[in-house]
This record gives C-alpha cells, structure tokens and sequence, in this order.
C-alpha cells in the first residue's frame, strides 16, 4: 500500500510542461486564426494586434494602417504535442502565402504584412531557420518577406472577430478565402490536422 501510494504522489507532482504561446501575422486573423484552431496540440487561439506603438489597439484604429499594429494571432499549444516549428511548417506552408508584401490575398496594407513575433532566442532561432530552409529549397518561386521581429506585446480583438469562421462558415470572404486553407493542411500535415 505504502509503494502504491508513494507511485501515485510520484505521478501526481511531476510538473507538466506550461504551455507555450507562439504569435504570427499573415493576413486577415480570421483564416489563419481557424488555421491554428485545427492544429493537434493547439489548445487556445486568440486574434488580436502586434508590431505597433499604439495602445490600445482596435479594429477601426488598425484597419487605417497607420498604427504599426498588423492583424495577429496569439497561438497556445502543448509543446508534448506540437512543436513550435511544426507551427511555423504550418504558418508558412498553409495559413498565408509569405512571398506577398503588405498584402494577403484582397486585404492590402501593412496591417495585413507576414510577421513571426518571437518571445524567445529559441523562437527566434527557429523562425530564421525555417526561413532559411524554405529559401534554400525553392518552396515559393518569389522571395520570402515575412519579418521576424520580437514580440513587444497582443492586443486581443473585439469579440466578434474570435472564431469566426466556425461563426460564419458560409460567409463569402470566408467560403473563397479560408475555407480552401483548412483543407490544405488535412492534405498537406494530415497527422497534424484536428477535424
């Protein structure tokens, strides 16, 4: 009884890993926010601001392009599941093109530029890598311009940006734009994808 019970004190208190938070810009959140939502391992994806001065960030401020702040999403994840750059593969691989400057798909502006926003030197380390890797393998017939800068801090989106294409699956922007994403990672990272 005594060794049953020392076992079950032993499993009980082995810390678990704290989950980390990886933050990206690529376009309108909307897509790549429901991107992250289908991520195995991806325990919590919020929409937000990054990369500008200006506090507090808002929709109607951000959408000007004046602000420095570009349309982000703060992904949480269990790093037992799901590598940081197993998210990067995705990010850059499925949840926008990182070749377009200023711009993805009909939405122009910076707000709307590819950023990695890194919180560590790991994080840092790792978005270089990759791009690196993509570079030097022609993935994209034009060249990567996502910046890699350091995270200075999220501004959460209004609530009726959060989820929002699992709110609105029907919607056209959603139907033409980002629908088409979720089905290239089930094709493209099948033992990643969360129906």
């Amino acid at each position: 009884m005594l060794h049953a019970l020392l076992a079950l004190s032993l499993v009980s208190t082995s810390p678990r890993p704290a989950p980390a938070v990886a933050v990206f810009a690529g376009g309108c959140f909307w897509g790549v926010d429901a991107v992250f939502k289908h991520v195995k391992g991806v325990v919590n994806v919020v929409s937000g601001y990054s990369g500008g001065d200006a506090v507090p960030a808002g929709y109607e401020q951000v959408s000007t392009g004046t602000t420095g702040h570009a349309e982000s999403v703060q992904v949480t994840y269990d790093s037992t599941q799901v590598s940081y750059e197993q998210l990067l593969q995705v990010f850059f691989l499925v949840a926008h093109d990182p070749t377009e400057l200023n711009r993805q798909g009909p939405d122009e502006g910076t707000q709307y530029r590819s950023v990695v926003f890194y919180a560590t030197p790991e994080q840092h380390r790792a978005a270089a890598a990759a791009i690196a890797a993509l570079t030097k393998q022609h993935v994209f017939a034009s060249p990567i311009v996502t910046q890699v800068v350091p995270l200075k801090a999220f501004y959460p989106a209004e609530a009726y940006h959060q989820n929002y294409l699992a709110l609105h699956p029907d919607q056209p922007y959603i139907v033409y734009n980002d629908l088409p994403k979720l089905r290239r990672l089930a094709e493209r990272f099948p033992a990643l994808y969360r129906a």
